[in-house]
């Protein structure tokens, strides 16, 4: 027997089998252990992308709700139903929704999940499987100030840069367009101009020189939404405004005031007092010879007549010969307060073009609502703290603009996105 036994252990053969059995507990342990970790790390990533999406979810509801947190719960278990693909169900509680405070944010939403289920070879060895939690929070963040809005909502390219030249605005823009092509930037036009930002898509560019791009963020309410044209001052029939060259000038309305004129017509030199300048049913016509100046001047095109279909002005003749030196009031107390031209919501869809030039210098907003603003400048068309509100903006120039501006003050259109910010 012990012969025997020397033998068997002086054998080397077959030794290999010995040693694959006897490691064979190791491998497999490795391979369940692998295969545990690696389903647990795809739910947990599975898991965090639906807090994420559910969390992003929830802001959305409340900026559609003005704020409200009554359904975001309904918002969340909606996106959860969407995109939530570990098929495996929330442990009860959750999700868990609470709204956290933080430097910057609005509209706040954050989602807490966890779920549990047993691992196929971890589970022989524990008595319970492991939890797996995630959360997310969203809000809406400052991305900068914006002085160029465009109000379409439809899938019309709302913001163009089609020109030759340089377009340095100093500021933001941002399209309401649900287009593919929101905001567009070609020729050999250089924008600079930075966040630009869009509720649809915004096509890439070496024109936007470098501009921090956001697309598929939320609408921009109509900054100037809550103006409206006050005409009680407007006679029956209003008199006409008119200025020509080598002409007396006509009485000037009073500094301060607010006058109505069916037209006004300015094709020579002429200083206008601070004021508002209600246009009713006419143009505001620029001649060749036009040379106007107006500190703290709003000109507001609109129309006595209450009914939707009323006749609203243009801005006719906004030509390149001409020189204009004209900035809106700056007066929190005035309805018009940093607006330089308004033009009525009623007014047709059209177009309104500006073609300036460097002897102009133009400080406030343009707000065109209903219309396409376009901006042809020559060289060196200045703007200061200018604002462009209108349905389409269009900069299609052959040379330079620029827009200056340090403060805005309570005219800042601040620009917000919808981000994860934990």
């Amino acid at each position: 027997m012990l012969k025997a036994f020397r033998k068997l252990w002086n054998d080397r053969r077959g030794n290999a089998l010995v040693i694959a059995g006897a490691a064979l507990p190791l491998v497999v342990g490795a391979a369940g252990l692998a295969t545990d970790t690696i389903q647990w790390a795809l739910w947990k990533r599975q898991i965090q992308r639906a807090a994420d999406s559910a969390a992003l979810a929830g802001v959305y509801d409340r900026i559609a709700n003005d704020s409200s947190t009554s359904n975001v719960a309904a918002a969340v278990a909606d996106d959860l139903g969407r995109h939530n693909h570990t098929n495996i169900p929330l442990l009860a509680g959750y999700p868990e929704i609470d709204y956290p405070t933080g430097t910057n944010w609005t509209n706040p939403v954050r989602v807490e999940l966890a779920l549990q289920r047993t691992l196929g070879f971890s589970s022989l060895f524990m008595s319970s499987a492991p939890v797996i939690t995630t959360r997310a929070t969203a809000a809406t963040v400052s991305t900068g100030v914006y002085c160029v809005v465009s109000l379409v909502n439809t899938s019309e390219t709302g913001i163009k840069a089609t020109g030759n030249g340089d377009i340095n605005l100093g500021c933001g823009m941002i399209t309401n367009s649900t287009s593919l092509t929101a905001a567009i930037a070609t020729g050999s036009s250089k924008v600079t101009a930075t966040p630009v930002a869009a509720v649809g898509d915004i096509q890439d560019s070496p024109n936007w020189g470098g501009a921090e791009l956001l697309p598929f963020t939320v609408k921009q309410n109509d900054p100037y939404a809550d103006v409206e044209p006050d005409t009680s001052m407007c006679a029956a029939s209003p008199p006409k405004f008119e200025v020509k060259k080598n002409k007396p000038l006509p009485p000037l309305p009073a500094a301060g005031a607010t006058t109505c004129f069916s037209e006004m017509s300015i094709d020579g030199p002429i200083t206008l007092n601070p004021g508002t300048y209600i246009i009713d049913g006419g143009n505001l016509d620029f001649g060749s010879s036009t040379n106007l100046t107006c500190d703290g001047c709003t000109f507001v095109l609109t129309n006595s007549d209450p009914a939707d279909d009323a006749t609203i002005g243009q801005i006719t003749n906004f030509n390149s010969t001409i020189e204009l030196h004209l900035s809106a009031p700056d007066d929190s107390a005035n309805p018009y307060d940093g607006i330089l031209f308004y033009q009525d919501r009623r007014a047709e869809p059209g177009f309104q073009t500006i073609n300036g030039n460097s002897l102009s210098v133009l400080e406030g907003a343009f707000y065109f609502p209903t219309q396409e603003l376009k901006i042809n400048g020559t060289a060196g068309l200045q703007f200061k703290c200018a604002q462009f509100v209108s349905w389409i903006v269009d900069f299609a120039g052959n040379a330079g603009l620029t827009n200056t501006c340090s403060d805005y003050g309570d005219n800042e259109i601040m620009g917000k996105h919808v981000r994860l910010v934990a």
